[in-house]
């Protein structure tokens, strides 16, 4: 069949996470409260490090824009999955869906850069103190967070351009609770053989760029650590990365479940279960982690209720 820029299908409908009606109000119920812990936490993280004089440093400048992402990223995804619990299947147009699966990629993709270039952040805070404030001056914190953005844009313009080149013709139900680049791959009557190892290729060669950037970064953190005599200074560094360690260790664990294992080793209903925790819980626990285990949030929040009350 020739392959034409243009689609037949002019509508997808999302299945969802379960057509149980009971279970459907129940999960509705949850993820709600979900994403509107989601939006307070991460504006509020926002608001917080724009307001606090003692929060404009390089660390928190990474921290409000990753709260920025993850804001983005549960927003391009969990109305939509809202809205599929109170109808069974919800209809999106083609262009709808192909531009919520966009903007998924640029704000998944942007995270990766962030939590690297947050690690490079410590690493540099930890390893060379006195070279800090040149070596991540705020114009290398610009760079670095703009090129966090561009790199979004071109995974995501990458699997944007890959999935306009396919054809649909056949049947348009996705199974699935959001537009994900697999489950459209499986309904295209175009041969997806090179459309599927172009985005393979990109969105791999970033997640390993980033491990490699994090890995790095805590081979020689660790080592500073372990040459420290005191055990308070000990203590002090690594508490300044538990937070980070912690995003990372859920954000990429789950990807890799995802999108590195054998698609045989699990079920469609186990993607959407793991699914469901990168894009809808991560977002919203990443401020809960790094506001309950920093000092200097804590202690700029507590200023603020004050300021609030007077």
């Amino acid at each position: 069949m020739e392959v034409e820029n243009h689609t037949s299908v002019t509508e997808f409908i999302l299945l969802g996470l379960t057509k149980d009606p009971m279970l459907c109000v129940i999960l509705f119920v949850i993820f709600l409260a979900v994403y509107t812990v989601t939006l307070v936490g991460n504006i509020s993280i926002i608001t917080l490090i724009r307001t606090c004089s003692q929060l404009h440093t390089p660390m928190y400048l990474f921290l409000g824009h990753l709260a920025f992402v993850d804001l983005g990223f549960s927003t391009s995804i969990t109305p939509i999955m809202l809205i599929g619990f109170l109808r069974q299947g919800i209809v999106l147009p083609a262009t709808g869906c192909e531009a919520q699966f966009c903007f998924g990629v640029l704000f998944g993709t942007t995270e990766c850069f962030l939590l690297a270039a947050m690690a490079y952040d410590r690493y540099m805070a930890i390893c060379s103190p006195l070279l800090y404030p040149t070596k991540m001056s705020p114009r290398v914190c610009i760079l670095l967070v703009g090129t966090s953005y561009i790199g979004g844009c071109v995974n995501s313009w990458t699997f944007g351009s890959c999935l306009l080149k396919l054809y649909f013709c056949g049947p348009n139900e996705i199974d699935h609770f959001f537009c994900d680049f697999a489950p459209l791959l499986k309904l295209s009557c175009s041969n997806v053989s090179i459309t599927q190892i172009i985005p393979s290729i990109s969105s791999g060669s970033i997640i390993v760029f980033t491990v490699f950037v994090i890995s790095l970064s805590y081979v020689f953190i660790l080592a500073t650590i372990l040459k420290m005599r005191s055990t308070e200074g000990r203590h002090k560094a690594f508490s300044t990365c538990t937070s980070h360690l912690t995003a990372v260790t859920l954000y990429y664990g789950t990807i890799t479940f995802i999108y590195v294992l054998p698609k045989s080793s699990y079920s469609i209903e186990h993607n959407k279960v793991i699914s469901v925790f990168y894009t809808v819980v991560i977002p919203m626990l990443n401020p809960l982690i790094y506001s309950l285990r920093n000092k200097d949030v804590k202690e700029a929040l507590r200023k603020a209720t004050i300021r609030g009350y007077h």
